[in-house]
């Protein structure tokens, strides 16, 4: 059970989600001659996607969904501004999709429209009407899918994979939290969502009732039984990449060490308290959990490459891809960066 003060902490923590959205590299990369950005209607949400699609340039290729972070650009997704993925999943046979927009949205069907961040019906789009046009312009085969997400959509993607494991066979999460009914979790996602202008009732209705149980991944963690899974954080502690956060740097911003360590600190606990209720279910799980690690790109970047290679390309192409059914494997539990 958390003690009241770590609950305190998480809620602050979370409080502070801006850093999945933080962004301020100065542009995406080049469009890739293969790669276009293309707009989908959603007749759910009465308006047109932007979706960056990097194309397996094959029929009947698998798809994976990749979703941006808090504070989403609205015509950019923070994969592109930030990383290289674009570039790295050239040449793997697989659609690699990457949705604008959905800040604050926890990329989730709302049940009431927000008069700031307007109508948001993310789970339709995503489960029903993006693979249809995936399917009709990329000949996807809507049967090989699979979603992640960092921060915010890291929780997304172990919801949406959990609510839907037909369509689903692999979903990674990259400093996510899992635990959206436990306490100060619950409170931060509210702060979160609030601090973009939303109002969090209009999503999932007033905490405790509406459908906040129905959308915990630690709740629905059963679903994903048989499934290739990946959880990844850090301890926000320090960080290889980032001096700025360490205590004792000549270059420490204690700013940015307010920004970037409470967040990865509480996706570190909630994403341990969900590993382990993952180990009671079933799955193909891959772990990393490093001793290190500010709440960044340049770590999910990294981590998004390792997913590739340890959960995503097996579970699309392994020749032995059957369930499993004793206990969960865990690799890379407490790995370097």
């Amino acid at each position: 059970m958390l003690t009241r003060s770590r609950t305190r902490l998480i809620a602050g923590a979370m409080t502070l989600m801006v850093g999945a959205g933080l962004a301020t590299a100065v542009s995406a990369p080049s469009a890739e001659a293969r790669a276009a950005t293309d707009r989908v209607y959603s007749p759910a949400m009465h308006r047109s996607i932007p979706v960056y699609v990097v194309p397996a340039n094959r029929p009947n290729a698998p798809t994976i969904y990749l979703l941006d972070g808090l504070r989403a650009p609205a015509n950019n997704t923070g994969w592109l501004i930030n990383t290289d993925v674009a570039s790295f999943m050239r040449g793997k046979g697989v659609n690699l999709v990457l949705p604008f927009g959905g800040a604050g949205s926890f990329y989730t069907n709302w049940e009431q429209r927000d008069p700031k961040l307007g109508l948001n019906r993310w789970e339709t789009f995503l489960t029903k009407e993006l693979p249809r046009y995936m399917k009709t312009k990329y000949q996807s085969d809507n049967r090989r899918n699979a979603i992640g997400g960092l921060s915010m959509s890291g929780t997304s993607a172990l919801n949406l994979a959990s609510r839907h494991p037909e369509f689903y066979k692999s979903v990674a999460s990259y400093s996510g939290y899992p635990t959206v009914t436990m306490p100060g979790f619950t409170q931060g996602i509210q702060a979160s969502v609030a601090e973009v202008g939303g109002n969090p009732s209009n999503m999932w209705g007033t905490f405790p009732a509406g459908e906040w149980f129905a959308n915990d991944p630690f709740l629905s963690a059963g679903n994903l039984a048989g499934k290739w899974v990946y959880v990844s954080s850090g301890t926000g502690l320090t960080s290889k990449y980032d001096t700025a956060i360490n205590p004792g740097s000549p270059n420490f911003d204690p700013i940015r060490f307010v920004q970037m360590v409470p967040l990865e600190a509480a996706a570190s606990i909630s994403s341990q308290m969900y590993i382990t209720r993952l180990r009671t279910v079933g799955v193909r799980l891959t772990t990393h959990i490093s001793p290190d690690g500010g709440h960044w790109w340049d770590y999910w970047q990294r981590r998004f490459k390792e997913s590739w290679y340890s959960t995503y390309r097996p579970s699309f192409f392994a020749p032995n891809s059957t369930p499993v059914t004793g206990p969960a494997s865990s690799m890379g539990s407490m790995g370097s960066s």
